[in-house]
């Protein structure tokens, strides 16, 4: 192996043209929601090829203002993945209503659609699936089932408000509100995330691939909602429930406003809004590079006894998907927790950083609050406890991922050897 090198597991990719856009609004004198906030909403819904866009300050308020604008709270029960990151699931905490788990398929990073069918009651409301690692989940296959809970009679539409009424009677099935913090630039059967799901959070973190280094966004699909209705109120749910933004507020004569009810406070700035702009004006070139990064990786572990989570190909429907690239997630075929936890140590000690992508909720505290227990999700557990998630960023060189490759070919040699 070459001299060590340092290789980070997710440092942003900020270039010139970011830094130069940022400073144009710290120079403009406006620096909260104006201009450049409205403008990556539009940008975003083009996109995504959706009817819709509202910002917010994360992904995770982006999932919860969904569900307060579609009446969501104390007696609604929301199902979502065991395995995912909490952000899916604190949502539905947060509104009141009752989160309940559906384990994966064996095998596999996706909801059990069989398991989630028997999920379904009169109470359901919305479903949450996680596109993990940047790959959409089978779309198809989860509205399948959930309109096969409502033809069998276990469930009806019941949404209490205009908005969830509307769209609960035109599907015949809950609303599927994805967790699409990784896959803003995925396609699922040609079409891309944020349009195929009824709406679609996503996520500008500092480690996704588009940031704005806090922030999120929603998108809903055309011809579901009153679109100007549900973008009137996800402005005033994330901001107090004032009327008027600060930019509206600015002319002649338009200081007079309104709380229309006392909501949050979790809009998104023209700062974000401007880095967030600049990098998606390049975003098809950082996500063709991801997806050159993956392909070395493929090739170079290829004699390894690691699984490498598909990025791209033809679905068990003979359709085309092709994720964002976001996580290069990977398992230790026939592993357990000591030695995935082994090796990860023995990358860091070459200097290469790794992740575990996710821990399932029940193995948490605070789900093991709410009574879940990991006894009853073995499937999400069988995933975990050899995953491993590798260096997937666009700050990597050739170089760099070949040192990466050389360098997971001796962890795992270092780590067989020790017998962990």
């Amino acid at each position: 192996m070459t001299a060590q090198r340092t290789i980070p597991f997710s440092p942003p990719d900020i270039n010139q043209a970011d830094r130069d856009a940022v400073c144009e609004v710290l120079q403009s004198g406006w620096i909260t929601t104006g201009p450049r906030t409205k403008q990556l909403e539009r940008e975003l819904a083009a996109y995504a090829h959706a009817a819709g866009c509202a910002t917010f300050s994360s992904a995770t308020m982006a999932l919860e203002c969904a569900l307060r604008a579609l009446g969501i709270g104390p007696g609604d029960e929301v199902i979502t993945s065991a395995y995912t990151y909490t952000a899916s699931c604190s949502c539905i905490c947060h509104v009141g209503a009752t989160p309940l788990l559906c384990d994966t398929a064996p095998g596999s990073f996706e909801m059990d659609y069989d398991q989630l069918s028997t999920l379904i009651t009169p109470k359901t409301r919305a479903i949450i699936p996680v596109d993990l690692g940047g790959r959409m989940v089978g779309y198809d296959a989860l509205f399948a089932a959930l309109k096969r809970a409502g033809a069998e009679g276990r469930w009806h539409p019941a949404g209490e408000n205009e908005q969830a009424a509307r769209a609960e009677e035109k599907l015949g099935r809950p609303i599927v509100l994805a967790d699409g913090a990784h896959s803003l630039g995925a396609t699922y059967h040609g079409e891309p995330s944020g349009s195929v799901a009824d709406m679609t959070a996503f996520s500008f973190h500092a480690v996704k691939n588009l940031t704005t280094a806090e922030g999120g966004a929603l998108t809903w699909r055309r011809g579901l909602f009153d679109d100007e209705e549900l973008y009137r109120t996800f402005m005033l749910l994330s901001l107090h429930g004032q009327t008027k933004d600060a930019l509206a507020k600015t002319k002649v004569g338009a200081w007079e406003y309104d709380i229309a009810f006392p909501g949050y406070k979790c809009n998104m700035t023209d700062i974000q809004a401007a880095l967030g702009l600049s990098q998606l004006a390049r975003y098809e070139s950082l996500l063709a590079r991801r997806h050159e990064i993956v392909a070395a990786y493929e090739a170079g572990l290829a004699d390894l006894p690691l699984e490498i989570m598909a990025h791209e190909g033809v679905d068990e429907d003979g359709q085309p998907y092709r994720s964002s690239a976001h996580l290069l997630i990977a398992r230790l075929a026939g592993e357990g927790e000591a030695f995935r936890n082994a090796f990860i140590e023995a990358l860091a000690a070459r200097g290469v950083a790794s992740n575990v992508h996710y821990k399932p909720l029940p193995l948490l505290t605070a789900y093991k609050d709410l009574g879940f227990s990991i006894h009853d999700f073995p499937n999400a557990f069988a995933q975990y406890e050899n995953e491993v998630t590798l260096p997937l960023h666009t700050c990597l060189s050739d170089e760099d991922v070949a040192y990466v490759v050389d360098a997971v070919h001796e962890a795992f040699a270092a780590v067989s050897e020790n017998g962990s």
